[in-house]
């Protein structure tokens, strides 16, 4: 029996969806966790950070290996670690257990994720808009919801629940199991190397660049540039070198690929510097509850929804996200500088809007580009990127929260969601199938 479009979209995306719980949702429970665990608000971003930082390293090392092993056997093995994560998560005693608790948690959300990416875009040519369309839809909803749902568990339960709550995706593993059993893997060695220096140079980048937020020493920040310089330069040595390793030189020099990178470290990067600047401008300067937020968040999702359905039919998608991207910057802009409420609410639906046009988008263009054997691992390196990119406007918002106000540093946000509307534009409607170069 063949699965629909839409189920298709609908499962993989409540096997995505919940990881983004892991950033957004955990933040309202930052004080909490502060409280209960006897540490520092800087110690306490840790929780976040890890996630992060595992999210991006895991999907982009279990794209790959889905590429090479299967995607039944990253799905499954997804579900174990996170499994595994949320135990240690639940059970943790102070900081340091939880933190741990959380790399393992987002290493196991990376997989499942990965999973998601690489089914919806290896679904059929005909079947695929459909699937996107549906997949980015769901997204949409949770990423729009996340604030609510971290704020209600919290208040209502425990933080301790709401940590975890990227386990969710489990609940989806059972449904999609099926569709992972028509995607087997190549067999093909993975280029454990190259996986090693890209997974170095991403976490010493992400770290680095929160520096000032987690309050390093100097001699650690010393160390991570150290790191950094290094492990990127023996990347781009290991690029050259070895040009089908882990990092693949024609996928990183494409232009398309490039092109759309672009787009996505721009809007998530506004997305996520929003998410950190919004609910305490609402909550501080406005007096909103945590609850009231989430609420007033949500057509933000019934807005995703909707438009991401459009974004792989009009010209590859880059026409819309760059129609909300810009609409969200200007939004932003005006915002600070009018102290408004109702313009931050407004920017922020349209950045989710963005956020669930760009997963659509970026998916379909890759996926007319790159052979299926190999979609897995380039799918996911890009959303490495994005990953890396959302971690970066969340420190630079947390960065400028130390010396301006919070109007201030909505206004400046602005600037990521403009960037990623200019490299939308140079977006462009995906080759047929019958036209991708073999590799």
């Amino acid at each position: 029996m063949t699965t629909s479009a839409r189920s298709t979209g609908l499962r993989l995306g409540g096997l995505f969806g919940p990881a983004i719980f892991g950033v957004t949702a955990a933040g309202v429970a930052l004080p909490d966790v502060t409280r209960a665990l006897g540490t520092t608000p800087s110690t306490a971003a840790w929780v976040l950070i890890a996630h992060a930082l595992a999210l991006g390293i895991g999907t982009a090392l279990s794209g790959r290996f889905a590429d090479s092993r299967g995607v039944r056997v990253t799905l499954l093995a997804g579900a174990g670690v996170l499994v595994a994560g949320a135990v240690v998560c639940l059970s943790a005693q102070g900081i340091v257990a939880l933190v741990i608790g959380r790399l393992v948690l987002a290493t196991g959300s990376g997989a499942t994720s990965a999973s998601a990416l690489v089914l919806a875009s290896s679904s059929t040519p005909d079947q695929r808009p459909k699937v996107l369309a549906t997949f980015g839809a769901t997204i949409a909803v949770f990423s729009a919801g996340a604030t609510l749902a971290g704020g209600a568990v919290t208040e209502w339960l425990t933080w301790r629940l709401t940590v975890v709550l990227p386990v969710l995706s489990v609940l989806a593993v059972p449904f999609a199991l099926r569709l992972a059993k028509s995607r087997s893997g190549s067999n093909r060695p993975v280029d454990l190397a190259g996986a090693a220096l890209l997974s170095v140079s991403a976490a010493s980048f992400v770290i680095l660049i929160q520096s000032s937020a987690l309050e390093l020493p100097t001699t650690a920040v010393a160390g991570l540039a150290a790191a950094l310089v290094v492990s990127a330069t023996g990347l781009v040595l290991r690029v050259a070198r070895v040009p089908e390793g882990f990092v693949q030189r024609w996928l990183v020099t494409d232009t398309t690929f490039l092109r759309v990178m672009a787009t996505g470290v721009g809007v998530f990067a506004g997305l996520f510097g929003a998410m950190y600047a919004a609910p305490q401008f609402l909550v501080r300067e406005h007096g909103w509850s945590v609850l009231s937020v989430g609420a007033w968040l949500l057509p933000g999702a019934v807005l995703g929804g909707v438009l991401s359905r459009w974004a792989s039919r009009l010209a590859g998608g880059g026409v819309l996200i760059a129609a909300t991207s810009l609409s969200s910057a200007v939004l932003f802009g005006l915002a600070g500088l009018l102290d408004s409420s109702v313009l931050v609410i407004c920017a922020v639906s349209l950045g989710f809007a963005a956020f669930a046009s760009t997963q659509v988008v970026a998916t379909g263009l890759l996926s007319a580009r790159i052979q299926p054997a190999q979609r897995g691992g380039g799918v996911a390196l890009l959303n490495l990127t994005f990953f890396v990119g959302g971690g970066a406007g969340s420190a630079v918002a947390g960065a400028l929260a130390k010396s301006f106000s919070l109007t201030t540093v909505i206004a400046v946000i602005a600037i990521f969601p403009l960037f990623g509307a200019l490299a939308a534009l140079t977006l462009h409607r995906p080759r047929k199938p019958a036209e991708i170069a073999t590799r």
